[in-house]
């Protein structure tokens, strides 16, 4: 089978896992290039999306990097709009062209069929792994071995993860 040129994979990585991760290599078998859209970029330091869009960009990068194939990807943060009519345009002006679409969300891949774009699920032996989990796991201390890219579990130990989710959550108590 040839593959297509370049595909597209949107998340907001909060934080990147192996659920993403183990998503994106296989995607990465049907396409040559890959971009990877950071949703919700403006968003951070907030329960739900507590990292920055460039600390999500240094986590996706370390991961491509420990298994080799950051030179296949773009990664590209795009703010949210409101207006989902809109929100395919808005990928398109902020990433080079594509010829595929990889999602498991529904509202993605009805935004993106309606906008003309083929559609294909993601396929990842890591299902079960959500950022939800990783988030509560980091909180509680626990391990995060076999969830996560050993880089991203590095990473979050430098820039202090577990602190930042406390503070996020105690701020959350007080309101």
């Amino acid at each position: 089978m040839s593959k297509m040129k370049r595909g597209l994979f949107v998340g907001r990585f909060q934080p990147y896992h192996l659920g993403h991760h183990n998503a994106l290599l296989n995607a990465l078998k049907d396409v040559g290039e890959m971009i990877i859209v950071i949703g919700s970029s403006k968003e951070s330091f907030q329960h739900d999306n507590p990292f920055t869009a460039g600390e999500r960009m240094e986590m996706i990068g370390l991961a491509l990097k420990e298994s080799k194939t950051f030179a296949k990807c773009y990664i590209v943060p795009v703010e949210d709009i409101k207006e989902y009519a809109l929100w395919t345009q808005r990928i398109k002006s902020f990433c080079p062209s594509f010829d595929i679409v990889f999602t498991n969300n529904p509202l993605v891949k009805e935004l993106f069929e309606a906008d003309g774009h083929k559609v294909k699920r993601l396929v990842s032996n890591h299902r079960e792994i959500d950022s939800t989990t990783v988030r509560t796991r980091i909180l509680e201390g626990k391990s995060l071995r076999g969830i996560i890219p050993k880089s991203v579990e590095n990473y979050l130990k430098k820039i202090n993860a577990k602190r930042r989710l406390q503070s996020i959550l105690e701020d959350e108590v007080k309101q």
